[in-house]
């Protein structure tokens, strides 16, 4: 059977498992699935450039008190959510506190208590599991203290115990980042996987990636590595090393659910481990600035899934506005994007993050200004 031929067949099995379909596929199908991916990964490369977000809410309600938590304030991406939501609630002339869980939220600290204790309106979750705050939620709908999430459950949307969760799909994101992966993939491919479990945003994402990769027939998957990102900076050393002794140069790619294990592989103890595989990598989030330059300078990683941060930290501005005013959730989730080195000179590619060139701030502007 010819490359192409597999290749085909590989894809019409990855979108046969992510529809659910057991019925089985032909050639022609096939072909049709391998065109579905290839849209599917295009889409996701275009430039974002045309508003796809609410064009109407209520204007913006002064005197206003939020509580940032942020799970860890060492991630690049949550230090963009935190600037997004100081820009737009400065502009509101709301008062903006900020928590550091430093991880720790990870183990269900009671942290949603604690900032109920600062008497805020509102609570930003950002990459806290809601699910290890759930006596905190209960308590804070008894005070009428909105709750807001980033990355805090699986759904983004208005859901039980948070007026509204931003952020993509996981598993979509996984999804590009996964179709992607399978672009590359030849006889010669030896992928590892770097997965987290620890929370469910992440546990959906992981999960994604492999299911998917288990079906490429092109793809030799050598090893799911479980390490969650909290606890990667004091082990990472140690499974690459692991990881060197068994797959030795038959290890030629990597695939992660987030950019910080590429960050880690680049300090110059682990880089000389792997120097010579000349590894090729691909994340399913979240754009941080070392990723971008990483793929600017063709180094170790060739694309990320990113999130528009400081996008998302207006539209969690947004939604608690939303909530103060009496009016519903917007039901906004902006579209995915994937970074590559050949769309990085738009949607804020120059800066070395993805900001899309959709002119956000001005949309929340039109709406939010009195007398408009």
């Amino acid at each position: 059977m010819t490359q192409r031929k597999l290749h085909l067949l590989s894809l019409s099995v990855l979108i046969a498992l992510l529809t659910l379909s057991h019925v089985a596929w032909s050639q022609e199908n096939a072909m049709q699935a391998m065109g579905k991916a290839n849209a599917k990964v295009a889409k996701a490369a275009s430039r974002k450039n045309r508003w796809d977000g609410p064009t109407d809410g209520p204007k913006l309600i002064a005197k206003k008190k939020l509580v940032f938590i942020g799970g860890d304030m060492g991630d690049p991406a949550t230090q963009a959510v935190y600037k997004g939501v100081k820009e737009a609630s400065t502009l509101a002339g709301w008062e903006l506190l900020m928590i550091d869980c430093r991880g720790a939220c990870y183990q269900g600290a009671p942290v949603v208590n604690q900032a109920i204790g600062m008497k805020p309106n509102g609570i930003i979750l950002a990459g806290v599991d809601a699910s290890t705050q759930l006596k905190g939620l209960a308590k804070a709908q008894e005070n009428k203290v909105t709750v807001v999430g980033w990355h805090s459950i699986v759904k983004s949307g208005a859901v039980e115990g948070l007026f509204a969760n931003v952020g993509n799909n996981p598993r979509e994101a996984a999804q590009i980042a996964a179709f992607y992966a399978v672009t590359e993939a030849n006889s010669k491919m030896g992928l590892v996987i770097f997965a987290d479990y620890s929370t469910p945003y992440l546990a959906a994402k992981s999960t994604a990636l492999i299911e998917i990769l288990k079906q490429c027939e092109n793809c030799r998957l050598l090893s799911v590595e479980e390490l969650p990102i909290a606890e990667a900076p004091g082990k990472m050393q140690l499974a690459v090393e692991d990881l060197m002794k068994k797959q030795g140069s038959k290890w030629t790619h990597v695939l992660a659910v987030n950019d910080m294990y590429f960050d880690l592989m680049e300090k110059p103890a682990i880089a000389s481990l792997i120097a010579g595989n000349k590894l090729k990598g691909l994340s399913a989030g979240d754009g941080s600035p070392n990723a971008y330059l990483r793929i600017r300078n063709n180094t170790l990683q060739l694309g990320t899934v990113p999130e528009p941060a400081n996008l998302n930290g207006w539209q969690l501005v947004d939604e608690l506005n939303r909530s103060f005013s009496g009016a519903g959730a917007s039901g906004y989730t902006p579209a995915l994007h994937l970074a590559t080195s050949q769309n990085l000179a738009f949607d804020g590619g120059s800066k070395n993050m993805f900001d899309p060139d959709n002119d956000y701030r001005e949309q929340y502007k039109k709406y939010w200004a009195p007398g408009n």
